[in-house]
């Protein structure tokens, strides 16, 4: 892939599309405009290193049990991509089906799960409603002790859900992507967004200006910065997402374990490691460590759920800064400079989408028009009130 890579800026370079963002979404967007499209005069542009923002900051899990019928369809179509992915990249993903177990705490959890679990199955996605000996069977080292702050009532079960290795996902797509004709250009932060005449002409970089048909922003927690320069504001905020890890150890947790209502998640990593994540700061931030007291309650809770846990230790910590919408779910299509499209307020869920939003987002920018499975997550929304609130209705969007 070096060969694809600039060792200093070119300056007539010009592509049909640039792509702001080297994390997951934007080099998945870039192989699919490639394959699935033929458009490969593509450069897609990052700050830092490929990969090194919140694809290389996010706890791998994979899953499309959304309650809603649109998060549904475009995670759904994410989840039948993963299925095959190592073979069509011809790379080894570290893929593992293992299940997603989603806890119910409470009797409103109850209800809630029962209720997405019927609304999976309408919608062809596998899904199972488990009593607490059930999830014990599926999970034996979780505690389901009736006494405990937070009691397992029960959960849904997602068995086709699981984990993948994200940085590999990263550089399978970018191989794959280099040998179409991509370019990837490291070190290179896009500064502004050249409009004239109500359509996008270029981007101003700190490796000089870059001519471009079409942009296409995929900077998880920067694209309403970048949107911003082109007189484009975007309805999202960012936040700090934290997670963790602890040292190596055995073989001990077989499936992945959200807990909604506490916000915690862990699934074990094929070298042993525990991969534990929290739900958001509270507060608007860039930093990528987040505050103390997050990462406290989520190691309080999951020893309760994990009490063989007790000994391990963290080996280390991190943050990473996730776009927020109103309704916690994506923004992904046409903005209203001609030209420019956006990929952004994924919040949490966004390494899962990672192949069906590439596919889709690549759609889009290829033909002008949203593919089926983005269309109900555009801009208009906010002003129609075509609101896809996942959050709001299944308690969390992770």
């Amino acid at each position: 892939m070096s060969d694809r890579l600039w060792n200093s800026p070119e300056p007539d370079a010009a592509y049909d599309v640039v792509i702001v963002g080297g994390g997951g979404h934007g080099i998945a967007t870039a192989y699919y405009l490639a394959k699935n499209h033929g458009v490969t005069n593509v450069a897609v542009l990052e700050k830092g290193w490929l990969a090194g923002g919140n694809m290389a900051r996010n706890t791998t899990i994979i899953r499309s049990n959304y309650l809603w019928d649109e998060s549904a369809g475009i995670y759904e179509h994410a989840l039948k991509l993963w299925e095959g992915l190592e073979d069509e990249l011809g790379y080894d993903l570290l893929f593992s089906q293992r299940g997603v177990l989603n806890l119910a705490h409470s009797l409103q959890d109850v209800r809630d799960g029962v209720r997405r679990v019927n609304a999976n199955r309408l919608n062809g996605v596998d899904a199972e409603w488990l009593d607490p000996a059930q999830v014990k069977e599926v999970c034996p080292i979780i505690s389901i002790d009736p006494g405990t702050r937070y009691p397992v009532l029960g959960a849904t079960y997602q068995p086709r859900g699981g984990i993948a290795k994200h940085d590999y996902v990263a550089w399978g797509y970018a191989r794959a992507a280099s040998a179409l004709g991509v370019h990837f250009v490291e070190h290179c932060e896009v500064t502004g967004l050249e409009v004239s005449g109500g359509r996008v002409r270029a981007v101003e970089t700190t490796r000089g200006r870059i001519a471009a048909d079409r942009v296409a922003l995929s900077a998880a927690g920067h694209s309403s910065v970048v949107a911003g320069t082109a007189g484009v504001r975007l309805p999202v905020q960012s936040h700090t997402l934290q997670a963790l890890v602890s040292d190596l150890l055995e073989p001990v947790h077989p499936t992945v374990v959200m807990s909604n209502a506490v916000h915690v998640y862990v699934s074990q990593a094929h070298k042993g490691e525990l991969v534990m994540g929290a739900g958001i700061d509270a507060a608007n931030s860039y930093r990528r460590r987040g505050a103390f007291h997050i990462i406290e309650r989520q190691m309080a809770a999951a020893l309760e759920l994990f009490p063989c846990f007790a000994r391990a230790h963290v080996l280390r910590t991190w943050g990473g800064v996730v776009d927020v919408s109103p309704d916690a779910s994506p923004i992904v299509g046409l903005t209203p400079v001609d030209g420019l499209y956006v990929n952004c307020g994924w919040g949490t869920g966004g390494f899962k989408a990672t192949p069906g939003v590439g596919w889709c987002y690549a759609h889009t920018i290829a033909t002008g028009e949203p593919h089926p499975l983005n269309a109900p997550f555009t801009l208009d929304r906010f002003t129609t009130g075509a609101l896809v609130d996942e959050h709001g209705a299944a308690a969390v969007a992770h």
